[in-house]
Order: structure tokens, then sequence, then C-alpha cells
């Protein structure tokens, strides 16, 4: 059966990465993962945003990628360290930082595909996400990050689980059992997505066994990050289900047009 996080969308999907920075809004000093951004994002017409979380040193869940802020501001500290307040002032001049909570809140018609780049907000995000299980997806490169959230959001009450997107040890057993021509069942048991690079350093992850072992089970292949709409023609031409972009305006009119 479906997850309803995938029904009555646009097909192939477009996932916003980490929302969208266009060029004035680069400018203007927009960052990544902001209010801005996921404003950018809507205003384009985009149906799904990907995203990240972390846990501040209050213990709130901000959509933020990396583990610390040397990227964007040239400090060392991590996430974990600051406060939310802190971290609030940081980002006021670029475009807002928000809590999951918050986005939820202010962006309702979206759908959401949230990356659990930690452990530690797997419980508190249990509460947030169990009345949007029906618009959210959990993800993460660590298992047991996204299957705690999904315990977590059920144990909250929730009447149904998020939908989710394997981590790298799910990937790795489907992209070997594919090649092996072996049942995946168990394997992609509880799994709505995978969501991939098209090759990681020499090895081809995107192969047409893998395709047809996800399509067989349902499941859908989200790539990322394409941001040349010639890769985003071939890749859906190939019979990928969404494509994960920096150009999320781009690639919804690229796609509008195959």
């Amino acid at each position: 059966m479906t997850h309803p996080y995938l029904e009555k969308t646009r097909h192939p999907r477009v996932l916003a990465h980490r929302g969208l920075v266009t060029a004035a809004g680069g400018d203007s000093g927009v960052w990544e993962n902001t209010a801005a951004a996921f404003a950018a994002a809507q205003a384009a017409g985009v149906e799904y945003i990907e995203t990240d979380c972390r846990v501040t040193a209050d213990g709130d869940v901000v959509l933020f990628h990396d583990e610390t802020l040397q990227r964007l501001t040239g400090e060392a500290r991590p996430v974990h360290s600051i406060r939310t307040r802190e971290l609030s002032r940081i980002f006021e001049a670029h475009g807002g930082i928000l809590t999951v909570a918050e986005a939820l809140d202010l962006f309702p018609s979206t759908r959401f595909n949230i990356d659990v780049k930690t452990l530690a907000a797997a419980a508190p995000l249990g509460p947030v996400l169990a009345e949007h299980t029906h618009r959210t997806l959990v993800t993460s490169f660590a298992d047991r990050n996204r299957r705690a959230t999904i315990e977590a959001v059920l144990r909250a009450g929730a009447g149904m689980r998020p939908a989710t997107s394997a981590g790298l040890r799910t990937i790795a057993a489907v992209r070997a059992a594919s090649s092996m021509h072996l049942s995946a069942t168990r394997i992609l048991r509880g799994i709505d997505a995978l969501q991939i690079p098209e090759r990681r350093g020499a090895l081809t992850v995107l192969t047409p066994a893998l395709l047809r072992t996800a399509r067989s089970h349902g499941v859908e292949v989200h790539v990322w990050t394409v941001n040349g709409p010639s890769e985003m023609r071939r890749l859906v031409a190939g019979g990928v289900d969404g494509i994960v972009t920096d150009r999320a305006d781009e690639a919804l009119a690229v796609l509008a047009r195959e």
C-alpha cells in the first residue's frame, strides 16, 4: 500500500534540497534550511522539501545540516552546544532558523523529507511528528536513527508511521541483493523509498537491477543531488521516481516538459 506521503502529488517528484536559495536570495544572504529558503521553494510550486535536523543545547530539534557552524559562519562550535536563542540570532539576517515544529506549522501544505542527523533527535521528534505522519518522511544515513524516530512517533500516539527512506546499510543490502538476483522482500519491508546518489565513489549505486527490485516491491527511488537539466531528464527517463535538487524551480520547469 502506498503511503499517503506519496499520494496525490506530481510524479516524478521534485524534492527541494534544504529548500531553495535563488540567485536573489543568495545575494541577500539567505542560507539553506531556513524559513526564507522554504518560502522560496513553496513559492516556486514545490510540494516536497528535503531538510535535516539536529538538537540544540536546549533540546530543541532545529533544521540544520552540518554538525558544526564552520561552513556557514567559520565557527567550529557544534550545534548541540549552542542555545536555541543564540542560533536564532545568528540566523536572523540569513532567512531564519526553524524548529521542526515551527516548519510544520508555517508550511502546512508542504511535505517534509527529514534527515535525522543525530540519535538525540529521535525521542523529541516523536510528539512533533505524530500529527503529521501523512506528510512526513523520516530518513537518515544511520538506520538506527530513522528506526528510533519512527518508534518515538508511534509511542507518541500516531495512528500510522511516517513514510521512511532506507539508511546506508539497507541501501547496500538492496544493491547487493539486486545485483545477485536475490530476494529483497525482507530488506525492503517497511521502506517507502530508496534515496540514493547515482554513484558513490567508484561504485554505481543506481543500477537497472536496483530500480527493478525497488519497483517490484512498490518502493520509490529518489536520486540526490541533481542540479543539471540533462541529468534530470536522463534519470527520469531511466525510471527514477524523484529528484532531490538545489534547483527545484528549474527542475519543476524541466520535468513539466517531459
